[in-house]
């Protein structure tokens, strides 16, 4: 039987519509949603303009994530990168590149998209397993 446990931590923003930070499944797999640049302290998108510092923005939200279900970034197994412009994937690449040990870094998607929410330049999730 599938056991499920909801990760919520206030280190992180609060979810922008009907769905969770992350799910533990079974005790040992943990699914995160998408995080966008949401500052917790204000509730609000940072560096509008800034595809580098919302990059950051985001890795930070994803380990907040990732810390309170007991993961850390070695847990992680898959990513999937949403950009709302391709030409940014070098600059979003170098900065996610710094949250993963090459040798171990996990499978990985990337995307393009017409559009993110609340018109963000770039949204990661990820799958952790503990």
């Amino acid at each position: 039987m599938t056991t499920r446990k909801i990760i919520k931590t206030d280190k992180a923003p609060e979810p922008v519509g009907p769905y969770n930070q992350a799910i533990a499944a079974t005790g040992q797999m943990i699914f995160v949603s998408g995080q966008i640049a949401i500052d917790t302290k204000t509730n609000q998108i940072v560096y509008t303009d800034d595809v580098s510092k919302q990059t950051e923005q985001v890795m930070a939200n994803l380990e907040a994530i990732l810390t309170e279900a007991g993961a850390t970034w070695s847990s992680v197994v898959k990513t999937t990168v949403f950009l709302k412009d391709m030409n940014d994937f070098a600059t979003v690449n170098a900065i996610y590149g710094k949250y993963f040990d090459p040798e171990n870094a996990p499978a990985r998607a990337c995307v393009e998209v017409a559009r993110l929410p609340k018109d963000v330049l770039v949204e990661i999730d990820c799958i952790a397993v503990v």
